[in-house]
């Protein structure tokens, strides 16, 4: 296959999940012989930007609201200019993959194309949160997700597409399911870099943002309740707001938070157990690449993405949402047993080569 122009279009490049997977295609279709584009509406960046592949801003610091009702479609406006301009520059794309709410409502309102829309998180699951919050919250966010309505999407876990086609709030133009690319190789030797600042003893470690979704109000709770009081590592953006939490539920004295790291694979590769507490996920990246690591892994059962990472023997370690009661045994459990991780089915469903090669079957013919 000739070299492709390949646009991946996010919010920013924020610490995340879904930014770190776009860095991981675009990398890979570069080394492939590639052009990846990475289009970003706002320079926000924790992770480090190849220089060899191409950055694209949108906005600047300066611009806030860009998808206010009162300024949608001035915002749109200026994307669909953007891109014009981008291709009259390089080249057209001849695929644009959008991720994030953001990107796919500016997008989809700018009719960007070839266009896909990548689905990261439970569509559902994120509507309850945000009703919580209120009435703007909800509408905002219910906004950009019925901007995927005749879409052509990409989910990234099938529980994901399963749900859009069940709950039929969004009618797509078409679905299929990509998991998430992982490079095993690179990860493994990413996790074999020393780091001084890893802890010498047993440690349980999670790696996550600190927000609702991923419920550390639970995982502290499950941390108290524990037989064994290993210390636990927290990798995440704002330790201050993480150690308020941890004292609240008096787990304060076992928490270590480093804060975000660029390379979290050393620590997890030196933890006895990866947990993950979330109320919804997508497919979680951390859970994929703990395996990798070679640590076991406790996780709720949420959706989507967990039990179709933990299968067979790893299903016994899969524990009902919101219940710390629960994930405190079953960590328990898993310092005492856990099966073998060298038969990890997921692992071959979401080697690099076989994701990349999905993606790019996307590209229309010349």
């Amino acid at each position: 296959m000739s070299g492709k122009r390949i646009g991946l279009a996010i919010d920013s490049l924020a610490g995340g999940g879904a930014e770190k997977i776009v860095l991981t295609l675009a990398a890979e279709l570069k080394r492939l012989g590639h052009e990846p584009h990475l289009l970003v509406l706002s320079p926000h960046y924790d992770y480090a930007v190849p220089a060899d592949i191409p950055l694209h801003v949108c906005f600047d610091e300066r611009d806030r609201h860009i998808i206010a009702w009162w300024r949608l479609g001035r915002s749109a406006a200026r994307v669909k200019q953007w891109i014009v301009g981008l291709e009259q520059t390089h080249g057209k794309f001849d695929l644009i993959l959008s991720n994030l709410d953001k990107s796919n409502l500016l997008l989809t309102r700018a009719s960007v194309s070839p266009l896909y829309i990548v689905v990261h998180n439970s569509i559902e699951e994120e509507l309850k949160r945000e009703r919580k919050l209120g009435p703007i919250a909800y509408l905002t966010m219910l906004r950009a997700k019925r901007a995927l309505n005749g879409q052509a999407l990409i989910t990234v876990s099938k529980g994901i597409a399963g749900e859009i086609n069940q709950s039929g709030r969004i009618v797509p133009g078409s679905i299929r399911t990509i998991y998430n690319p992982f490079d095993v190789e690179a990860i493994r030797a990413k996790a074999a870099e020393a780091n001084p600042d890893i802890p010498k003893g047993e440690f349980l470690i999670h790696v996550g943002r600190v927000a609702r979704q991923k419920r550390h109000d639970i995982l502290f709770k499950a941390l108290a309740k524990m037989h064994k009081p290993l210390p636990l590592v927290l990798l995440c953006n704002n330790p201050k707001k993480a150690m308020k939490l941890a004292k609240k539920h008096g787990v304060a004295d076992r928490i270590i938070c480093p804060g975000f790291q660029a390379n979290p694979f050393p620590w997890i590769k030196a933890a006895r157990l990866l947990v993950l507490s979330s109320d919804y996920e997508g497919l979680p990246t951390v859970l994929i690449e703990s395996l990798i690591c070679g640590t076991p892994v406790v996780s709720t059962l949420c959706p989507h993405g967990p039990d179709e990472i933990m299968t067979k023997e790893l299903a016994e370690y899969l524990v009902p949402r919101r219940d710390s009661e629960a994930l405190s045994r079953k960590l328990d459990k898993a310092l005492v047993h856990y099966p073998s991780l060298a038969d990890s089915e997921i692992l071959t469903q979401v080697a690099i080569d076989k994701i990349i090669a999905d993606y790019l079957s996307l590209c229309q013919s010349p």
